[in-house]
């Protein structure tokens, strides 16, 4: 039986990946490394970090990894402040039967933890979730399982009786790597991706109770 339910949070619980995508797409024109918004589809789960190292190595960016990083963060605020946290259709419902059902929660997401709880307050879940962690507080980002094998420590549950939701190539080859049941989201609204590591893959969380949930475990 599932003993627990770990969430991935960008593309997951909050439709935040067009905030990344149209910024980072900015910054690296505005730097004169003009790329069209698919070159950020491969970074799509990865630390901030990871993602400004690579297109440093790859583009001879100029600045700082900080440098861009803080841009980033600048440029994404501003289109939270405007937009408002958009929650993933049918999101917030779900994390709020499951854990009506008592069954613990937690977030594993390659965000910072300020930004974390940011939008998970903004959604009025925060309340609903034992642990959040982020990618800052483990060795190695997705697809490492680092960050799944925290969320599993930190709760108490065996990785292997977790489930994790998950909408990326990275990210759920990351969970499935800590051992965990691995649900992919495949998110209509954007680009396909490889979720082959899910052991299932779904397009909306309507039909999915705490009940299905729990019985994806043998």
């Amino acid at each position: 039986m599932t003993e627990a339910v770990v969430f991935d949070m960008d593309g997951v619980l909050i439709d935040s990946e067009y905030t990344y995508l149209e910024s980072k797409t900015e910054i690296l024109r505005d730097a004169g490394f003009p790329k069209p918004v698919s070159y950020q589809y491969q970074f799509m789960g990865t630390t901030y970090e990871f993602m400004w190292q690579v297109m440093k190595n790859e583009l001879g960016l100029p600045e700082p990894i900080e440098y861009y990083m803080d841009e980033m963060k600048k440029r994404r605020q501003a289109v939270i402040a405007k937009d408002g946290v958009r929650p993933i259709n049918g999101a917030v419902e779900l994390v709020r039967r499951i854990h009506a059902a008592e069954i613990p929660l937690a977030v594993a997401s390659s965000s910072p933890k300020s930004d974390i709880l940011q939008a998970l307050t903004a959604l009025g879940i925060d309340d609903c979730f034992d642990k959040l962690v982020s990618g800052e507080e483990v060795a190695h980002s997705k697809p490492a399982p680092d960050v799944y094998l925290e969320a599993a420590r930190q709760l108490g549950i065996a990785p292997e009786n977790c489930l994790a939701f998950e909408d990326t190539k990275n990210g759920s080859r990351s969970a499935k790597a800590a051992g965990m049941y691995v649900i992919g989201f495949a998110n209509p609204d954007y680009p396909v991706q490889d979720l082959s590591a899910a052991d299932e893959v779904v397009k909306n969380y309507d039909a999915l109770s705490a009940e299905i949930l729990q019985r994806k475990i043998k």
